[in-house]
């Protein structure tokens, strides 16, 4: 006699094991979003906050959906940015979706992009990179703990590009005169 309560129809195997769907971003288009980003960067750190940009972009890896400066020490650009695409598209759309970001997101920023169902990720910049250049700034106290890591954990193919060399140096000049390191 089988139980009334056990599930018997066989369960589909979730998309989130899957990685995004449709091809990948070029190298070409991964440069030209992250210069972009770091345009954002620029903007923030003339108004005073910390130089970090990002970009949500779609699934054509063309069109820029949503971009976002850092705000403060809580809202870093890419979880302010993530929270607002949450608000407008769906899980199912925002998986084939990449987010850019000018250095590599920390455990709340990937944390969050993860919860969102965000299926891409390029950044310009390591973290370990972050923490040289701030030299464990008080405003901006780095935590060691990838982003790849963090994804690791999850149940989620999350798909990660970066530190990419490319833009690396552009994005640490604006890092570097900031923090006066």
């Amino acid at each position: 006699m089988s139980d009334p309560l056990v599930e018997t129809v066989p369960s589909e195997p979730s998309p989130y094991h899957l990685p995004p769907p449709g091809a990948d971003p070029t190298r070409e288009q991964m440069v030209r979003h992250l210069r972009h980003a770091n345009q954002i960067a620029m903007r923030v750190a003339q108004s005073g906050h910390h130089p970090f940009g990002a970009l949500l972009v779609a699934p054509d890896h063309e069109t820029v959906l949503i971009e976002q400066g850092n705000v403060d020490t809580v809202n870093h650009a890419e979880a302010v940015l993530v929270r607002q695409a949450w608000e407008k598209f769906t899980p199912g759309y925002l998986w084939g979706c990449t987010l850019y970001s000018t250095v590599e997101p920390c455990v709340m920023c990937a944390g969050t992009q993860y919860w969102a169902n965000i299926g891409r990720l390029v950044y310009g910049v390591s973290e370990t990179q972050l923490l040289i250049l701030t030299g464990n700034h008080e405003q901006n106290p780095t935590l060691d703990l990838p982003c790849r890591l963090v994804f690791e954990r999850g149940q989620k193919k999350i798909k990660v590009w970066g530190p990419l060399p490319h833009v690396e140096e552009e994005i640490v000049a604006i890092h570097r005169d900031f923090w006066r390191v």
